[in-house]
């Protein structure tokens, strides 16, 4: 397996920690930036005795009944972006292998790809990783957009460092909101915290907002009440008594009670709510791959909640696997781009057979590429530009950049070279897709010049 070195192991510590807003965090070195969403006031929805799943951040000045005005007022329609993290920088030497470039096997004499047979019709040196082939159809139909050198000037070898910039949008320390909660607190509403949804255990900090509320779901189908020995007409009956207590309160005198008995009802909406997305009761027009990763399920669940018209505008989770693969890289990262490729052409093909693909982006994303030449542990060191890609029946499906080269394209320190910015591609994402001025959204956003990503 695959090990990722001591910086990933504690930037994932830190955040974690600093995604639960209360817990303190380890100890971060002189000139480390603080994970954006730091200390984002965070409220458990509802009472944890009866295993909520879900947490709602900066809700402050959130007002009761949550889902049934807020939530209802902000139906579904509008426009969403999904944004995907490729964790721990992945080789973009390998997702798109220059077969074709002299260099390649002399920088990798173990670890370059043979051909795969996946042309990548935009640039004739290179081929689709093996493991891509469900990314590589929809890139054929015209419905991704690739970025093969992408990344940013005076790169930062930093897992911890490199990853605050891209989730902030800027090279800076400074900054402790999202990039994607900046545009959830100019579009948003102080009402509906699904309108920035982090899939995920912890809020993902892309979505950290200065003033609008945001939710953490680790998935619908964890969203239920258990009692210990109580299930089926006997749990039926009961849950519907404490729906009864709880609207009995909502009307008392008794403030507490009130409060109370308000969070039992909107409890007990959103549960019926989320129902329908249980295992056991959700349909799909398609087939998702079978993992015990819940990335799958996940995406699956992310297409039912937007074709019940819930208003949800960004989206942030990780794909599966880690991509920090200083030794023993072939098989972690074989199994890692498969299952994440297929899945998401499971969730392209769900969004078009729902009528929802022209409503859906997913940007995929990652913090840093891997160095060209090989390490002697049968893997790759941190690198600089990395790889991504706009997934989606509006993106233009045209080359962001160019692949640099093997020959002329390296850094001093051997690094493929950005020739597209990620700022860029963040501020084109706030105005095509979006409608947000991107200068309200990317510090210095005039001085980047968009590519065009939507058609």
């Amino acid at each position: 397996m695959a090990r990722g070195c001591h910086d990933f192991t504690r930037t994932e510590l830190v955040r974690r920690a600093a995604a639960q807003a209360g817990c303190g965090l380890p100890a971060i070195e002189a000139g480390m930036p603080l994970p954006a969403g730091t200390g984002l006031t965070r409220r458990s929805f509802v009472a944890h005795s009866i295993g909520f799943a879900m947490a709602v951040y900066g809700a402050t000045r959130i007002p009761l009944p949550l889902f049934e005005e807020g939530v209802a007022s902000a139906a579904g329609g509008g426009k969403v972006l999904v944004s995907v993290f490729l964790d721990g920088g992945a080789d973009a030497l390998s997702i798109l292998a220059p077969v074709g470039d002299p260099q390649y096997r002399v920088l990798r004499p173990r670890l370059a790809l043979p051909d795969s047979g996946l042309a990548f019709a935009e640039d004739g040196r290179l081929r689709w990783h093996p493991s891509l082939a469900s990314l590589a159809t929809l890139h054929g139909e015209g419905k991704v957009t690739v970025m093969p050198s992408v990344g940013y000037t005076h790169p930062d070898q930093s897992h911890f460092t490199s990853r605050h910039f891209w989730e902030v949008g800027a090279t800076s320390t400074q900054l402790q909101t999202g990039w994607l909660g900046r545009v959830i607190d100019r579009i948003g509403s102080d009402d509906n915290p699904l309108q920035g949804l982090s899939l995920d255990y912890n809020l993902q900090p892309s979505l950290a907002t200065a003033k609008r509320p945001v939710a953490s779901l680790d998935s619908p189908q964890g969203y239920d009440f258990w009692t210990p020995k109580v299930w089926g007409s006997v749990e039926d009956q009961l849950l519907k008594s404490v729906a009864q207590l709880g609207a009995a309160h909502a009307k008392g005198t008794d403030p507490a009670l009130r409060q109370a008995g308000r969070a039992t009802g909107q409890s007990m909406r959103l549960r019926e709510q989320l129902q329908p997305f249980a295992s056991e009761k959700a349909t799909s027009p398609v087939t998702y791959p079978k993992s015990d990763d819940a990335f799958p399920a996940r995406l699956r669940s992310l297409a039912m909640m937007l074709a019940t018209g819930l208003p949800i505008r960004c989206v942030a989770l990780r794909a599966p696997g880690t991509y920090d693969t200083h030794s023993d890289q072939p098989k972690e990262l074989a199994d890692a781009l498969k299952l994440t490729s297929d899945s998401l052409l499971a969730f392209q093909r769900d969004l078009e057979a729902r009528g929802l693909a022209d409503r859906v982006l997913v940007h995929v994303w990652t913090e840093f590429g891997r160095r060209a030449k090989e390490n002697g542990s049968n893997g790759t060191d941190h690198g600089a530009a990395g790889v991504g890609f706009l997934l989606g029946t509006q993106t233009t499906g045209t080359m962001v950049g160019e692949y640099p080269g093997l020959s002329g394209g390296l850094d001093e320190d051997g690094n493929l070279k950005a020739t597209a910015d990620f700022r860029a591609v963040y501020a084109a994402l706030s105005e095509q897709w979006l409608g947000v001025d991107a200068a309200s959204i990317i510090p210095s956003a005039k001085s980047f010049t968009q590519p065009q990503l939507v058609r």
